[in-house]
């Protein structure tokens, strides 16, 4: 493991006890403690970077002090536009930020854009006079107009600070006004999310010391046979999701102890925005308690999900509903597949400006295209173990579309990427442009495609996810 990993684990395994500490403290002391606690982070491993996040949260109040009306599109224009300064700081002069800097401001990006469109709903709802808004502090929105404390506190907050996952203003609200946190689910579910992580940190270092990344931008390479080629990128994407299951596992283990993002299950939370009904806590009933709100990613989903559409809604989950909520929307296209591929852009862009994110998604909508052309053209005309069995291959082209584009994702250069993929004939983009051609001479009856295309238009409107509009785990 790199120095800077180390340092990552340190901050997980510290904020696990530490969370418990916070259950015991009153709701200011716990603002302020949080706060504390997150800045001497970022000014330790920042230094005298901290000042792009600062600058950062200070902006946007003053977008949200001048015009709350306007405040979701200023905050997404100046919170984008200042991620692209400080990624080409040096430019500038000015020394390049930590890593540590970075994983801050991309987080931050997306509270700050969340924030002001609360305040937004807020001010909206206030107008409407709406008779039980200030009833409900719960759920929906906000009961009051953060100050400058508030929005430092929230950016600051201790947890995930740097790993995520992301959470509303209004779960942190609701975190620090918590009636009985002591009394809430801690232990059990800590260890529930902890219990295979030892699995997934052996299995990424193991696996990642036999199958290094560096191997694929050697000539050394190119002299291996196809398979040994094709099946490198299967070993590098099982390391990156073993490095990122064991990651967000313990951070969310971190959300657990302190009790941030835990709700009745009947509020029906979903992760990144919270609750979704209206409820009354009841402190004399039995509630029983989840912490779906911050759950950022499902193993187990993500591996074993049949469709790709399908495999975006198990990762990231929380910043999954960000960019449905923020991005998918608001985007400059009214086709599904445009807008799809704007939202693809847009996270491609809040990663970084590396050309290797912008090939990587960018090529899931062609994916997708594949997979709907495919389950309308043959999947509708066969009987149940036909599609039992396509289901599999299905399942199979998932898993080998999501390595393919990993390899763009950690390359990161465009050289780099487009090498390893002409190492194996852009194998997966044949497959995906031969799917899609396959289902329009077929065509499975146009009614049939029509009802598909349909049902995935109805997705994007009950769940979550990203690439279909469907929300997010």
């Amino acid at each position: 493991m790199s120095p800077d990993e180390l340092v990552y684990l340190g901050i997980l395994a510290a904020s696990i006890p530490v969370g418990f500490l916070f259950r015991y403290l009153s709701p200011p002391v716990k603002q302020g403690a949080a706060l504390l606690l997150g800045l001497s982070v970022a000014i330790v491993t920042c230094q005298i970077h901290t000042l792009h996040s600062l600058v950062t949260v200070i902006g946007t109040w003053i977008i949200i002090k001048i015009s709350w009306r306007h405040a979701p599109a200023l905050s997404l224009g100046w919170s984008f536009l200042y991620l692209l300064f400080f990624r080409l700081v040096t430019w500038f002069g000015l020394p390049a930020p930590t890593p540590f800097a970075n994983a801050i401001q991309l987080l931050l990006t997306l509270k700050m854009v969340s924030l002001a469109n609360e305040v937004n709903s807020f001010h909206m709802e206030k107008k409407k006079d709406v008779s039980s808004f200030a009833k409900s502090p719960v759920i929906g929105g906000l009961s009051q107009v953060p100050s400058l404390y508030d929005m430092l506190s929230y950016s600051y907050c201790y947890a995930g600070i740097m790993t995520g996952p992301f959470f509303r203003f209004q779960t942190y609200v609701d975190w620090l006004q918590q009636p009985s946190p002591q009394t809430l689910p801690g232990w059990g579910p800590c260890l529930q999310r902890m219990k295979l992580v030892p699995l997934y940190g052996a299995l990424f270092i193991s696996v990642n010391s036999v199958f290094p990344l560096a191997y694929v931008r050697t000539d050394e390479f190119l002299d291996e046979n196809f398979f040994f080629r094709y099946f490198y990128m299967i070993a590098v994407f099982f390391v990156f999701r073993m490095r990122f299951y064991a990651a967000w596992c313990g951070a969310e283990a971190g959300f657990i102890t302190a009790g941030l993002g835990c709700y009745p299950e009947k509020a029906l939370s979903k992760p990144g925005g919270g609750p979704t009904v209206n409820y009354s806590p009841d402190p004399s009933a039995d509630e029983t308690y989840d912490f779906k709100t911050i759950q950022n990613i499902d193993c187990y989903n993500t591996d074993f999900c049949v469709k790709v559409r399908h495999g975006m809604r198990y990762w990231n989950m929380t910043v999954q509903w960000w960019l449905h909520h923020y991005i998918y929307p608001n985007a400059p296209f009214r086709a599904y597949a445009l807008r799809a591929g704007w939202t693809m852009f847009i996270s491609a862009y809040w990663h970084g400006l590396h050309v290797g994110y912008y090939l990587s998604f960018l090529t899931i909508p062609l994916c997708i295209a594949a997979e709907s052309a495919m389950e309308s053209s043959v999947r509708a005309r066969l009987g149940p173990s036909g599609q039992n069995i396509f289901d599999w291959v299905h399942w199979f082209l998932k898993m080998r579309s999501y390595d393919y584009m990993c390899m763009g994702f950690v390359l990161l250069k465009a050289s780099d990427t487009i090498h390893y993929w002409a190492s194996i004939y852009f194998s997966m983009h044949i497959i995906a442009i031969a799917c899609i051609i396959i289902g329009r001479v077929l065509k499975g009856g146009k009614k049939e495609g029509r009802r598909v295309e349909k049902e995935d238009k109805k997705e994007g409107e009950k769940t979550e996810n990203v690439t279909t509009g469907e929300k997010t785990d």
